[in-house]
């Protein structure tokens, strides 16, 4: 149940054989996103459980989910833009049925992410899943 903005990135992954060149390109889709507004960097939108400093800010428009979000680690910005191609524009009661893990073992990541980045990328996914949850 994955958007077609992440049925792209799969299919960009399928091209790219060498993990280092998946994980440039997860990079470079982070330097791709626009930088969160430093004005929405506050302790609201701060995920703990992160090894980097993330900021997710969620919005819900028309029953639409959407967030931007941003981090001081690039491989945690370029994750952050993976999980917005996942489920932005979704709606909102959609969210919550996402299995991003699943989805996100298309991508191989979880066999080469660090411990550390792993659960980071499990506390955002989380926060995710408790603002869709609140909404829906």
């Amino acid at each position: 149940m994955a958007t077609p903005a992440f049925e792209e990135i799969v299919e960009d992954f399928e091209f790219l054989e060498d993990w280092e060149d998946r994980y440039r390109h997860v990079i470079e889709q982070g330097k791709a996103m626009e930088p969160l507004d430093d004005a929405l960097k506050v302790p609201a939108t701060k995920v703990d459980g992160c090894a980097s400093q993330v900021w997710l800010h969620p919005m819900i428009d028309g029953g639409v989910f959407r967030f931007d979000g941003d981090s001081d680690a690039l491989i945690v910005r370029g994750l952050i833009a993976v999980l917005r191609l996942l489920y932005n524009d979704l709606p909102v009661a959609e969210v919550i049925k996402v299995d991003a893990g699943g989805e996100l073992a298309r991508l191989g990541l979880n066999d080469h992410l660090s411990a550390q980045r792993s659960n980071g990328l499990r506390a955002m996914i989380e926060r995710i899943r408790e603002v869709a949850q609140e909404k829906a």
